[in-house]
């Protein structure tokens, strides 16, 4: 039984102020920090949206929005004959709702009287700061096959991994009994759910709430008129446990949360493995993103080795190896790039530019000759000097200053950070 596309509305929850990808999101939210060299967070839910026919879509966000609405504004037009749309909904006062988003749920109620706007039968729930490839169709199906109030896509885990989720018990036909949020270790053994022979010869036998809902229409606009339920993994799933049907749609690929520097710094730099488990060359799940009509990129004499480098890029450098490189970099002789992920840059200087910059003492944009970058991030538009050692690892201790930050070991060049010649981070 096929689900009806033109039926189905799709949620992107842009989520908090994002303090743990700080100081990413000092300047931007969340869905909009760069992933991969080329693309947005906000990228990967929405490219499954359109990969599984899905082509309505709301984006809800309120902290630091308009690079997150410029990427959107920019990216997704569609045809004016269609009816597919991305929208932004930034949190907005009103009569009825004179505060911002408190959470998950508050912030789809709030919007509800313009997800009411069109029609639709099922609410499709997703996160803005997730990494994963999944067909929702197949979700759709089973929603409507087995007549689910609310569909979860869950995730098994080993034992190591479930204290970090919320736990989710299935019966023989894949309905929620009941659910747990990070339970502790000696919880765990009565909280098996059945799971694929694969998963239990992995050791995965715990099932973990993606945060991947399906809500009909009728059920979620009765639950959004209780104003004080404030958020779905906390309250909303737990109270309709025993009250509604509930089913566990189980999925089995490769997914991860983006929730802090150290997953987010994983996330990129495994996608330099020989064969990553985000599989961006892939003919049927594409990961759409902004056009830019920028030039092939320029080596000069560089050693590069499992490496992904975007557009537009300018490399004297020495050697780059396992890392990522951003649109428009620009990296000077002798540098050699280890184990990080360079943003890149919104624009290039131009020659009278780069003249100024040298003749004013200036470092130009991008990194200069003879440095060395290992275990870091470098956010975009940076003036990185010459000479400058940056060595990240966890012989180094969390710190913040105005140029840099270290969480976890991974040291944090912020957006725009001017850094001096001969500079030592190590």
């Amino acid at each position: 039984m096929k689900a009806k596309k033109k039926n189905v509305i799709a949620i992107i929850l842009g989520g908090g102020q994002g303090s743990r990808l700080f100081p990413l999101t000092e300047t931007r939210s969340k869905p909009a920090v760069p992933i991969g060299g080329k693309y947005r967070l906000v990228d990967i839910p929405i490219s499954n949206c359109m990969n599984s026919d899905i082509y309505r879509m709301f984006v809800l966000t309120q902290f630091n929005s308009a690079s997150l609405n410029a990427h959107i504004k920019n990216t997704y037009n569609f045809s004016i004959f269609s009816h597919a749309f991305v929208d932004i909904l930034a949190a907005e006062q009103t009569p009825d709702n004179p505060t911002w988003f408190q959470g998950t749920a508050d912030a789809v109620r709030q919007c509800m009287p313009h997800f009411l706007n069109h029609d639709f039968d099922y609410a499709l729930i997703l996160s803005g700061d997730q990494l994963y490839q999944m067909d929702f169709n197949q979700m759709l199906e089973e929603h409507i096959k087995n007549e689910a109030d609310i569909t979860i896509a869950t995730l098994p885990v080993n034992v190591k991994d479930a204290p970090e989720f919320g736990i989710l018990k299935t019966n023989s036909e894949s309905c929620i009994e009941s659910f747990i949020e990070k339970p502790a270790k000696e919880l765990l053994p009565n909280w098996e759910s059945d799971v694929s022979e694969q998963m239990k010869s992995e050791g995965k036998h715990y099932l973990a709430s993606m945060g991947i809902y399906i809500f009909n229409k009728k059920l979620l606009v009765e639950i959004m008129s209780n104003k004080e339920t404030k958020d779905f993994g906390k309250e909303i799933i737990p109270q309709a446990v025993g009250h509604k049907k509930i089913l566990s749609y189980q999925y089995e690929g490769y997914w991860t949360d983006i929730g802090n520097i150290d997953s987010f710094f994983e996330a990129n730099i495994g996608l330099t493995d020989d064969l990553p488990k985000f599989n961006l060359f892939d003919n049927d799940n594409k990961i759409f993103t902004r056009p830019r009509l920028l030039p092939p990129s320029k080596f000069q004499k560089t050693m590069v080795a499992r490496s992904l480098i975007s557009e537009g890029c300018i490399l004297n450098a020495k050697e780059i190896n396992r890392s990522v490189i951003g649109i428009r970099s620009r990296i000077g002789e002798g540098t050699i790039i280890q184990n990080s992920y360079v943003m890149g840059n919104d624009f290039y200087e131009n020659i009278c530019d780069m003249n100024d910059d040298i003749k004013e003492g200036r470092q130009l944009v991008g990194i200069g000759e003879r440095c060395f970058i290992s275990n870091a991030i470098v956010d975009k538009n940076c003036r990185i000097g010459n000479d400058v050692y940056i060595h990240g690892g966890n012989h180094l201790d969390d710190f913040s200053n105005e140029l840099y930050a270290i969480k976890d070991g991974i040291v944090v060049i912020k957006k725009g950070a001017v850094i001096p010649d001969n500079y030592i981070i190590k």
